[in-house]
């Protein structure tokens, strides 16, 4: 019986891990935007370094 509980429990978890939760979801949001400011502030930097060598 011990056996059949934990087979549920492990489906259930199992079911509840796959489904994206509102947290999840803006967590993945979030890194994407850090993700493309980060690659907007690399850009902007080379651009500057571009202008003070006169490029």
């Amino acid at each position: 019986m011990r056996a059949f509980y934990l087979a549920l429990v492990v489906l259930a978890l199992t079911a509840a891990c796959e489904r994206e939760g509102p947290a999840e979801k803006a967590g993945r949001e979030l890194d994407q935007a850090v993700d493309k400011a980060g690659r907007n502030v690399e850009k902007a930097g080379r651009n500057m370094q571009d202008a003070a060598k006169g490029k």
